[in-house]
């Protein structure tokens, strides 16, 4: 072949395979349990260096570079196609747009999983029974943290079996950030089983969701992914019985926590941490409704009605969780004389990008209410709902009466993880129907 020629051809070929990366559709992603891990790092300032006090009582090294594990299984549908199922406690959060293929500027198989709702996705290399990428979060600008998954592995932190020294079930009162100025109370509630130990912790702001994990010896180990959250909580149990312990989320938060067994731990009532500033009397709002319309509290849909207005976001699980319930309520209970509303407050860079998160949220939930935009900035909602003393929580539910009179503000939202989901259930149908027969 003439040397020209040959050069032309791999000059051409060499082109082509750096400017074009067709995806070729495969189905070699092993069905079965899998193991993953978020390599969160090493903290920025060890917990030995905060307090003499923590040294003795955590002494936390048995995870690696702060490696926060989760679980997930592979389910094929078909012969060619499967989805995924994340799993932490009792929870299972079924995944199923996943892009698969062959890319030829790296000369691998790659992988996305993109997880409902929340904007994210794991991205990364698949071989054979391992992945290996980041997880991504767009919305917080170059947000990535490192991850790997290997198949056939069903174990959460060890696979130590040896019975665990302690018992962690009960009720526990919590302060996390003991190591900053401004601590915060919680409720920790956990069931253990050998060493197996699921649970969540509740705030004033909402819950932790469905957490799980280990006890190995004296120590615990409890984690969440969901596809928006990550969360790692590691703690030790005294001598005095009292747990002192880590919490991160993500890779750049990180607290100390500390606990002692309480039955009968409470928070401040979730009706009474938001209310009406003085001199308003009622709640007022112009948002876009999906189609671009804008809505007010004063009109003609809402008349004489009971309304429910929600301050949320596509972000937030607590939100999804109570956009759950309420979808669920309405189907159970349907009636003309109540609105049900969502008002917004995205984090995104655009009101385009806002709006097409809103209408992927509302069909991937099959909501039952409109959905408003307040803002694209969740730190807006303050101002565009001055009447609020505050918007200390996503999401805050606002009960008013079919003559606009706010009958309650409910702040956070304790969910199905949680032993006050079942009373908060009951109250709101109790508030709803004690309106009805007005």
């Amino acid at each position: 072949m003439n040397r020209a020629i040959l050069v032309i051809i791999l000059f051409v070929s060499a082109l082509l395979s750096s400017c074009v990366e067709p995806i070729h559709p495969f189905t070699k992603l092993p069905p079965g349990e899998w193991r993953g891990v978020l390599k969160l790092g090493p903290p920025k300032v060890r917990v030995e260096e905060v307090t003499k006090e923590t040294v003795r009582a955590l002494r936390l090294s048995d995870i690696e570079e702060e490696e926060l594990p989760f679980n997930f299984e592979v389910i094929y549908d078909n012969d060619t196609t499967f989805h995924i199922v994340l799993k932490n406690g009792a929870e299972r959060i079924v995944v199923n747009d996943i892009q698969m293929g062959w890319k030829n500027s790296i000369g691998k198989d790659t992988i996305v999983i993109n997880f409902p709702v929340y904007e994210t996705y794991l991205e990364g290399v698949f071989a054979e029974d391992m992945i290996e990428g980041y997880y991504v979060v767009p919305s917080k600008g170059n947000y990535r943290i490192p991850f790997i998954a290997k198949f056939g592995r069903n174990y959460r932190f060890s696979t130590q079996i040896k019975e665990p020294k302690e018992d962690f079930s009960g009720k526990w009162a919590v302060t996390f950030g003991v190591d900053t100025e401004e601590p915060y109370p919680a409720i920790g509630e956990f069931t253990q089983t050998g060493k197996k130990i699921t649970g969540t912790f509740m705030t004033e702001t909402g819950d932790f969701r469905f957490l799980e994990g280990e006890v190995v010896n004296d120590k615990m180990y409890l984690s969440c992914f969901d596809g928006s959250h990550a969360f790692l909580f590691e703690g030790k149990k005294a001598e005095d019985g009292k747990i002192s312990g880590l919490f991160r989320s993500g890779k750049h938060y990180k607290t100390l926590w500390t606990a002692y067994k309480d039955e009968n731990a409470r928070l401040s009532n979730p009706d009474q941490l938001t209310f009406l500033k003085e001199g308003y009397d009622r709640i007022e709002f112009a948002f876009e409704d999906l189609d671009g319309n804008v809505v007010t509290a004063d009109d003609d849909r809402f008349k004489n009605k009971i309304k429910v207005f929600q301050i949320m976001g596509t972000w937030c699980p607590n939100c999804r969780d109570e956009t759950l319930f309420l979808n669920k309520y309405l189907l159970e209970h349907p009636s003309d004389e109540i609105a049900v509303v969502g008002l917004a407050f995205e984090r995104q860079k655009s009101k385009e990008k806002a709006f097409e998160v809103l209408k992927k949220f509302k069909e991937k939930l099959s909501v039952q209410y409109d959905v408003l935009l307040g803002s694209i900035d969740k730190n807006d909602a303050e101002k565009k709902l001055p009447m609020l003393n505050h918007i200390m929580s996503f999401p805050t539910m606002i009960i008013v009466d079919k003559n606009d009179a706010v009958v309650k503000i409910h702040t956070g939202f304790s969910g199905p993880a949680t032993s006050e989901y079942e009373t908060f259930v009951q109250d709101f149908t109790n508030t709803i129907d004690s309106l009805l027969q007005k």
